[in-house]
């Protein structure tokens, strides 16, 4: 009875997953929507039936999708696949949101890095090389117009073509985040479809409850020292501090918007200010800088513990 059930069960998500696969490849307007849907029948097939049925279950989604779509569709279940496989066991274990934030981000990000050396090594494409010179032509197109219209391009677009130049040397920047907001997102979407079906699916825990460890700090303020010391940019320690300056700069600013969200609620202030206040520090330098000061600041005296009604 379990197998025959299991059997229906999966056959009917496996069936969902490919009317998804044939509307991502044919429907592309729907595709930047729908594509956050794809983990969630491996989630809900794991949370029924354990990790053992879904890496089987898994087998036959790659199956359905070469069927479906050749070889250009198999990176959809082995990218969102693995995702949706560890996502769901986390939740059948019952673990925290963090933890399943932790786990699901991992997992995208050695996703993605096997998805990039599959591309380089089996089809010869480099995927960074590839954005560039997409990127390179884009600005050149740009650059052909201004000149039609007779405008002086230099001064204008050499920064662009600075970024484009530095783009290959972040990649580990880009891939960690990607994988990040990859996570974040699935956790999202999923949750509201299976908490249907299962209550006991964790949440991500309130925006200002979100903490980074303190060592983060020490992270952050070694960094910005050899920044600001400077290293020979063709080193791999330049590579190195490019990538990692960045993001725990936004490990920080994220600390300081949890820090305005904790106080604002503490206080009874209307969510409206820390929301502001997030908006502002995406537009505004100085007020990113600001917010950054009071993650720091946070992260170092735990002003938390300060803050009283």
């Amino acid at each position: 009875m379990k197998k025959t059930r299991a059997l229906t069960e999966g056959s009917l998500l496996a069936a969902l997953f490919g009317i998804g696969i044939i509307a991502l490849l044919f429907i592309p307007l729907i595709s930047m929507v729908l594509i956050w849907f794809m983990p969630i029948p491996f989630i809900i097939y794991v949370l029924r039936h354990g990790l053992k049925p879904g890496l089987l279950f898994w087998v036959v989604t790659m199956f359905l999708t070469f069927i479906i779509s050749g070889l250009p569709g198999l990176p959809i279940p082995l990218f969102f696949g693995v995702g949706g496989l560890v996502v769901g066991e986390l939740y059948r274990r019952e673990k925290s949101g963090l933890a399943v934030l932790l786990g699901g981000s991992l997992t995208y990000i050695v996703s993605i890095i096997l998805l990039f050396v599959i591309s380089i090594v089996l089809l010869g494409i480099h995927p960074i090389h590839t954005s560039q010179e997409l990127m390179r032509q884009s600005v050149e197109t740009a650059e052909s117009m201004l000149i039609g219209i007779g405008q002086e391009t230099t001064e204008q677009l050499d920064e662009f073509y600075q970024v484009i130049d530095t783009l290959a040397e972040l990649g580990p920047l880009l891939i960690i985040l990607m994988g990040i907001t990859t996570a974040i997102l699935t956790q999202l979407v999923s949750r509201l479809i299976v908490k249907r079906f299962y209550p006991k699916v964790p949440a991500l825990p309130p925006f200002r409850e979100w903490k980074f460890p303190k060592s983060f700090l020490w992270y952050y303020l070694i960094v910005s020292i050899l920044v600001l010391i400077g290293v020979p940019e063709t080193s791999f320690m330049h590579i190195v501090l490019i990538n990692l300056f960045p993001l725990l700069g936004f490990a920080m600013t994220v600390q300081g918007l949890s820090f305005l969200f904790y106080y604002c609620h503490v206080k009874s202030v209307p969510k409206v200010v820390p929301i502001l206040a997030t908006v502002f520090s995406l537009l505004l330098p100085l007020v990113l800088f600001i917010v950054r000061i009071i993650g720091i600041i946070d992260l170092g005296f735990d002003l938390r513990k300060r803050v009283t009604k």
